[in-house]
C-alpha cells in the first residue's frame, strides 16, 4: 500500500490562484476521517465531494438537473407576469411605457407599464389591468432610434422612437433607454444573452452586485477572461471576471483583486480585434484590446462575441460623440 498523502507547501501560491483553480477547475474530495478520544475511534466520516465553479459542473454533467430545474422555474415565473409564445425567452424586463394617440388625435397620453425585450419581442405590458399596451416582432423593427424631449417638469429625458419597416412607429420610454436600443440591436443579430433575472440563464460568471458599474439594469455583458499580464519582464495568464457596462465601459478583476486591473470606457478604445493563438483556454483566439493608455491580451472561449460587441459600442459611442460635436 502507498504513503498517505503529505501536505505540501509552495510559497509562490496565492488565495487567488486558490479561488482561480476552485472556479476554473474545481476539486474533487475522497477522505476517511476518525475522530477519536483516548485513542479510542468514536466517529467516522467517508466524504466524497466535488467544490467548483457553476460552470465547470455544468461542463463535467454535474448538477445539470438542478439547473434546468431553476431556468424552468424562472422561466415559468416570468410567463405568469407576460403572456409569452412557444420558445420564447424573456431577454431584459425594465420599468417604461407606451405613448398613446386616439386614431383622431383627440387625446393622446403615456400609458406607464414595463417594457419586455424576448427573444421574438419588444412588448410594453400593464399588468393591472392586465393589457399589451405595444408590441413588435423584432424582424419587423427597422431602427430603434434614441430621441430626447422635455418632460412635465423641464427634465430632459430620452425615449426610444421604434421605427417599423412597414413605415408605423411607435414612442417607449425605459428606465435604461440606452441600454435598451442595444440590447435590441444585439437581440436581431443574435448575439445577446438572456439574464437569470429577466427569466434565462445568466452570462458565465455571474455579476457581483452592489458595487458602482454593477448595475443589473446597465451591466450588457460579462464572462470568465483570462487576462495576459507582465510580471518581471514575463507575462502570466490571470483568471477572473471581465464585464461591459453601458455606463462604466469595460473592466476586468481578478477574483480578489480589490479594483480592476483594467478599466475602459468605450471611446478609449482605438482598436479592438482577435488573433490566434495559445491561450489558457486551448488553442483559441486573443482578444486584443488596444487604446492610448496600452494594448491588453485577453483570452475567453467566447472571444468572436466579446470583439463583436466592444468593437460595435466602440464605433457607436464615437459616432454619437461626433453627432452631440455637430450639433
Amino acid at each position: 500500500m502507498g504513503e498517505a498523502m503529505q501536505p505540501t507547501r509552495d510559497v509562490r501560491a496565492t488565495l487567488p490562484d486558490l479561488v482561480d483553480v476552485l472556479l476554473n477547475k474545481g476539486v474533487y474530495l475522497d477522505l476517511d476521517l476518525i475522530i477519536t478520544v483516548a485513542d479510542i475511534p468514536l466517529i467516522g466520516v467517508n466524504l466524497k465531494a466535488t467544490i467548483a465553479g457553476m460552470e465547470t459542473m455544468l461542463e463535467y454533467g454535474m448538477m445539470k438537473n438542478w439547473d434546468e430545474r431553476t431556468r424552468a422555474w424562472l422561466r415559468d415565473s416570468v410567463s405568469r407576469q407576460v403572456p409569452l409564445r412557444g420558445g420564447e425567452e424573456v431577454i431584459a424586463k425594465m420599468a417604461g411605457g407606451h405613448y398613446w394617440q386616439d386614431p383622431d388625435g383627440s387625446f393622446e397620453t403615456w400609458r406607464p407599464g414595463s417594457i419586455y425585450l424576448t427573444t421574438h419581442r419588444i412588448i410594453a405590458f400593464r399588468r393591472d389591468p392586465e393589457e399589451i399596451l405595444w408590441q413588435a416582432n423584432l424582424y419587423d423593427i427597422a431602427q430603434v432610434v434614441l430621441q430626447t424631449e422635455s418632460s412635465i417638469g423641464g427634465e430632459k429625458r430620452s425615449r426610444l422612437l421604434v421605427e417599423k419597416h412597414d413605415g408605423g412607429t411607435a414612442l417607449l420610454s425605459a428606465a435604461q433607454p440606452n441600454r435598451l436600443r442595444d440590447l435590441v440591436l444585439k437581440a436581431q443579430s443574435g448575439t445577446v444573452e438572456i439574464e437569470a433575472s429577466a427569466g434565462g440563464p445568466s452570462t458565465r460568471g455571474q455579476a457581483e452586485r452592489g458595487g458602482k458599474g454593477d448595475d443589473p439594469d446597465t451591466l450588457l455583458f460579462e464572462g470568465d477572461v483570462w487576462y495576459q499580464e507582465q510580471r518581471s519582464g514575463s507575462p502570466i495568464w490571470r483568471g477572473g471576471t471581465a464585464k461591459y457596462d453601458s455606463d462604466e465601459g469595460f473592466s476586468w478583476k481578478a477574483a480578489l483583486d480589490r479594483r480592476p486591473a483594467i478599466r475602459l470606457k468605450a471611446t478609449e478604445m482605438t482598436a479592438v480585434r482577435a488573433e490566434n493563438g495559445h491561450t489558457p483556454v486551448g488553442n483559441s483566439s486573443i482578444l486584443i484590446l488596444e487604446s492610448e493608455t496600452g494594448t491588453y491580451r485577453l483570452a475567453s472561449d467566447r472571444v468572436e462575441q466579446w470583439a463583436q460587441l466592444l468593437h460595435g459600442v466602440s464605433q457607436q459611442k464615437r459616432e454619437d460623440d461626433d453627432d452631440a460635436e455637430s450639433q
